[in-house]
């Protein structure tokens, strides 16, 4: 590979890693480099985008260490056996590069993961040192995430968390019985034991010691991990149920999901259609109501027999729809778990709501200053001076509120 320029590299694996779903900063520790020797930091403005729970733009660079690959998981792009052009860069290479593209205001921090080359271990040590020369030598401020490979030592998997903001190992598929099947070579039972280590870890550094009295800063945004979505027959009802388990299990910050693509030559191997990047964004729709809403995974998913989401409409109204006989709710009235259940009210919406009522009650042209869009919340909700009557039950209600067709376009 010394015949590619760092140039051409940072193309193919920049390129590579657009599969990994890619984490903000959110959760790391504040350092400004205005308060230190260092340079770079957490916070400010930020060649990939990520959007922090605040609503933040983060600006990353998401590349992989090599796509040269020992393991051969069909639903993998860098697969082993994958016909897709090669490339690694060296430690001092992805050093440098981030160094450059922070100087420049490119990038607010580093998202960087790796395929498996010759060992677990020797791949999970290069990572590391990467990490630790940011740090250490360069005293850098900014974000790292470490994607980190299950089969690698705890010694390894400690020193990355010394340097990084985050760290976080894939689930691969949402059942075993999948990971078995599309990536026999990986064992379920081995990631889970990673990542319950990874988590006793945090937990145990996230304690004061008896001497100093300080926390030990060890990945202090967590940990985080990720599931293809697609590549087998799984219900979101069970993607769901896997979801929450993981976030009651390993204390997650964050399970990402990745809509399967369909790659070169895996047609004889996985005869499946590629499922729309919609299904990926309901997930997340649904994933958000059960970690911020109170929603439980039966709710969510109670409305269809075949344990899908609806595409064409979010996952709350869907829910909405199919439990009317909970509507209207008096805004002036009802308890912030049931108008977070309402269409159209977000959490910072309702606390706004709760904060004015204890002042005056609130009218229909009060939330109409409050929401962005009042049209999705006045069918289920009563106000003074408002009262949708028949509209709560009107028939074509989901016709009127779902998002309009759009013509497709032959050019």
């Amino acid at each position: 590979m010394s015949s590619l320029s760092t140039r051409e590299k940072l193309a193919i694996l920049a390129d590579a890693a657009k599969y990994d779903a890619s984490c903000a900063s959110s959760g790391a520790a504040g350092r400004n480099s205005l308060k230190s020797k260092g340079i770079g930091s957490t916070e400010g403005s930020g060649i990939c985008h990520s959007y922090a729970p605040d609503g933040r733009c983060i600006s990353l660079l998401k590349i992989l260490l090599t796509n040269f690959c020992i393991y051969d998981c069909v639903y993998c792009v860098n697969r082993s056996s994958s016909n897709v052009r090669r490339a690694r860069f060296t430690i001092d290479e992805v050093v440098n590069l981030t160094l450059d593209f922070y100087k420049r205001n490119y990038i607010e921090g580093l998202f960087l993961s790796s395929g498996v080359i010759r060992s677990p271990d020797e791949t999970m040590a290069e990572m590391v040192e990467i990490a630790r020369r940011l740090r250490i030598d360069h005293a850098y401020q900014g974000y790292i995430h470490l994607k980190t490979i299950p089969e690698a030592s705890d010694e390894l998997i400690e020193q990355a968390g010394l340097y990084a903001d985050r760290l976080s190992i894939n689930v691969e598929l949402p059942t075993d019985a999948g990971v078995k099947q599309l990536a026999p070579q990986k064992k379920p039972e081995t990631i889970r034991v990673s990542m319950a280590r990874l988590r006793s870890k945090i937990e145990e550094k996230a304690e004061p010691t008896l001497r100093t009295k300080k926390r030990v800063r060890f990945a202090p945004g967590g940990q985080s991990t990720q599931m293809i979505v697609g590549a087998d027959a799984t219900t979101d009802a069970d993607i769901l149920s896997t979801s929450a388990r993981l976030y009651s299990g390993y204390r997650l910050r964050r399970v990402y999901y990745s809509a399967f693509s369909p790659i070169p030559d895996s047609s004889a191997v996985l005869p499946l259609v590629k499922p729309p990047l919609m299904r990926e964004h309901r997930l997340y729709q649904a994933d958000w109501l059960m970690r911020f809403y109170g929603f439980e995974r039966r709710e969510i998913t109670a409305g269809r027999p075949d344990g899908m989401l609806d595409l064409e409409i979010d996952p709350k109204l869907a829910w909405a729809l199919s439990n009317r006989h909970l509507f209207p709710l008096d805004v002036n009235r009802a308890p912030r778990e049931m108008l977070l259940r309402v269409p159209g009210l977000g959490a910072k919406v309702v606390d706004r709501m709760l904060a004015v009522r204890r002042h005056q009650r609130l009218r229909i042209e009060d939330l109409g200053r409050l929401c962005a869009s009042i049209a999705k919340v006045r069918p289920f909700i009563v106000a003074d001076g408002w009262s949708p009557r028949a509209l709560t039950d009107e028939e074509n209600l989901r016709a009127r509120l779902a998002p309009p067709a759009r013509q497709l376009s032959l050019f």
